[in-house]
């Protein structure tokens, strides 16, 4: 029941993201709308951070479940992504080398300015 209040409000602002992303003209992904809803949320302490802390915290403890599906998908899809494998491959290392570097980068200039 500790888990019904904080996760009503985790869904309610992903819920707003879904709605959003219908009404706002923006190739933005519903959940990045949602995620941004709940910064400003907490930013503004309309909702405090410590009524969703331990959820949040919950919900990050459990996110390596939730790529299992998306495993299987990949495995099942193996013959169709067989052929296109290597660009694939050359994709993703390129792509985390760059999501790497560049958080890499921000927390730098975030550590520093705050020296």
């Amino acid at each position: 029941m500790t888990f019904l209040k904080p996760l009503s409000i985790i869904f309610a602002c992903t819920f707003a993201g879904e709605l959003m992303r219908y009404t706002i003209p923006l190739p933005i992904p519903a959940n990045i709308y949602g995620l941004l809803l709940l910064f400003f949320l907490l930013v503004t302490k309309i909702v405090p951070l410590s009524s969703v802390e331990s959820t949040g915290n919950f919900l990050i403890d459990i996110m390596p479940v939730m790529f299992v599906p998306a495993g299987v998908g990949i495995i099942s899809s193996w013959k169709s992504l067989s052929s296109i494998l290597l660009p694939y491959i050359a994709i993703l290392v390129i792509s985390t080398i760059v999501v790497h570097s560049v958080t890499a980068k921000i927390a730098d200039v975030i550590i520093n300015k705050k020296r």
